[in-house]
């Protein structure tokens, strides 16, 4: 059997349109999701501290508390008194293995309660503790740091 090879007649270019269109697809719907996984919009509005620091990557199940202006204290934007913390935290952190929980603190709030909070989380037997700030704007057209 023979076999009759054309030696000019093959095609060497790659078509790349169907790959650039599937990823425009991909990245518009990152832009649009990326936004509604941020734990920085919660429905506890604080004023958060500016630093510099790189951005955490948080967990889907994150327990996040929240001390407000007014010292209101929530677990995930749900209201919760500060006497219930402790006993509410051991409960929620009983059967997990990875026991981290995040800390959103209004600026105003002063340093001495945050503490308290931060104690009672770790009497609670959270061994993880992150602090959630907002990231440092630039002078030119930002706020600056008091």
């Amino acid at each position: 059997m023979a076999v009759k090879l054309n030696r000019g007649s093959s095609i060497s270019d790659i078509n790349v349109t169907p790959l650039v269109d599937v990823m425009l697809v991909l990245l518009v719907i990152f832009m649009v999701t990326a936004p509604l996984l941020e734990t920085q919009n919660q429905a506890v509005g604080v004023d958060l501290p500016q630093v510099q620091a790189a951005k955490a990557n948080v967990a889907e199940d994150a327990v996040v508390i929240t001390l407000d202006k007014k010292r209101d204290m929530y677990i995930n934007d749900n209201p919760l008194a500060a006497s219930e913390l402790k006993e509410k935290l051991t409960v929620l952190f009983k059967d997990r293995k990875r026991k981290e929980i995040f800390l959103r603190a209004d600026r105003a709030v002063p340093y001495g309660e945050v503490v308290e909070v931060m104690s009672i989380i770790r009497a609670a037997g959270i061994s993880r503790l992150n602090m959630v700030t907002d990231p440092l704007e630039s002078s030119r057209g930002g706020r600056r740091r008091r």
